[in-house]
């Protein structure tokens, strides 16, 4: 199963920027799972809506490379509303990271809808 890449938006400080547009949530999203590359986990913000007429959650996976030393406090699991939207993150590295240093998102059956990955700015 290979996940599909999820890059992030930068957001520029002192700024403002339109919505950016996020991933397609579909089958093949929901069966593979989503990957942020190089992910600076203290600055990710996601951004997930839900588009189907029932619930889902997405799961944002504990690590599994040596820095991820908390990862034994397990995923983190979201609920996304019916036809809402919900923001996750920022995230611990020391929980979350990923060999390789990405972040693993994963969705619940049936979820449909958009993820987009924030990346907030260093300093103002």
């Amino acid at each position: 199963m290979t996940r599909t890449n999820l890059p992030p938006a930068p957001l520029a400080p002192n700024d403002y920027s339109a919505t950016p547009a996020g991933l397609t949530i579909n089958s093949t999203l929901v069966a593979n799972g989503a990957a942020i590359t190089g992910a600076d986990f203290e600055r990710t913000v996601l951004r997930v809506t839900n588009t189907a007429s029932s619930s889902g959650t997405v799961t944002v996976r504990a690590g599994d490379s040596t820095a991820a030393w908390m990862a034994g406090q397990g995923d983190l699991t979201a609920p996304v509303a019916a036809n809402g939207e919900t923001f996750i993150g920022p995230f611990s590295e020391t929980r979350f990271q990923q060999s390789g240093g990405r972040l693993h998102v994963d969705f619940s059956t049936g979820l449909t809808g958009t993820i987009t990955a924030l990346r907030l700015p260093h300093r103002m």
